[in-house]
């Protein structure tokens, strides 16, 4: 079980706070466009918030799973990609906000490099071979 593999607690830390924040964004739209950084419009307008809070469910699914039922290295990889979500997200809120939202980018970045960091963790940390 990947919970009793500290390599992979990083992974699993990211799946659930990944998981976590979809849920802010679908069932608490209004506070999931403020986390994210851009206002929350009205109407059916505010899909976009439902759409980020989806696909953050279904990533931290993704490496869930993975980390259950995968190797590490495929945790990793998939780890990795998924830092290049934060990446768009910095310059989506960049482009509307430009610098008059500092902590959100900072916010962006910060997932950004955990994502990276916990995916180099994942890939370098292998359990002693055999032998």
């Amino acid at each position: 079980m990947p919970i009793y593999d500290p390599d992979l607690w990083p992974a699993l830390f990211l799946a659930i706070a990944l998981m976590a924040l979809g849920c802010v964004f679908v069932f608490a739209p209004r506070l999931g466009a403020a986390v994210f950084g851009l206002p929350a419009p009205e109407g059916s307008s505010a899909a976009w918030v439902a759409v980020v809070g989806v696909r953050d469910l279904v990533f931290g699914s993704y490496v869930l799973v993975l980390a259950s039922c995968s190797t590490r290295r495929a945790v990793g990889l998939v780890l990795g990609m998924t830092a290049l979500i934060p990446l768009g997200d910095i310059l989506i809120v960049f482009a509307i906000q430009g610098f008059t939202s500092p902590g959100h980018l900072l916010l962006h970045l910060a997932s950004l490099c955990a994502m990276a960091i916990a995916a180099v963790w994942t890939l370098r940390h292998r359990p002693p071979s055999a032998g």
